[in-house]
């Protein structure tokens, strides 16, 4: 864990994790500069829950421009039926990635967000909360997933063995 920049540019994976809100995160990476640090990264990068949101052009968790890595819109669930923020349990489908290397369909992965980030041709794996999310997405050396792996049990642990081996 670290936000010396010299550290990152030398790692030779970054994961790069989340729990907050997306404005308060991005200003802190714009004073320590690691918002352009990141943005050049050329080793794999994951991100988890906020760091996936904050990869994205833009999150409406008080109108924040973010890293504009993947060119998605963050969207805040809104429903009455619906549950926010998503916590708990939740199956993933569509898995195209290397992060899914033996990770059955439907499998359960622990979520706990009240964003979500919109579907496009970066979904490598999918969700539905009322509507189909982005559950992870990749692109070039970066790829990122709602979900926390460190809290999905066997499942999270190899997906993120997977993204060792990347």
């Amino acid at each position: 864990l670290t936000d010396d920049a010299e550290i990152l540019k030398s790692a030779d994976k970054v994961i790069f994790p989340g729990v907050g809100e997306a404005s308060t995160a991005m200003r802190f990476l714009r004073e320590k500069g690691l918002d352009e640090v990141i943005k050049k990264l050329t080793q794999p990068v994951l991100g988890i829950c906020l760091g996936m949101q904050l990869l994205c052009e833009f999150s409406e968790e008080n109108s924040t421009e973010c890293l504009e890595i993947f060119p998605y819109q963050v969207r805040r669930f809104v429903s009455d039926d619906l549950k926010v923020p998503q916590m708990g349990w939740n199956t993933i489908y569509n898995l195209k990635s290397p992060l899914f290397k033996d990770i059955p369909e439907h499998s359960f992965v622990y979520f706990v967000h009240s964003f979500y980030v919109e579907t496009g041709a970066a979904t490598v794996a999918a969700c539905d909360y009322e509507l189909d999310f982005s559950a992870a997405i990749h692109r070039q050396n970066f790829y990122a997933v709602q979900f926390h792996a460190e809290k999905s049990g066997a499942v999270g642990e190899k997906i993120l063995e997977n993204f060792l081996k990347i």
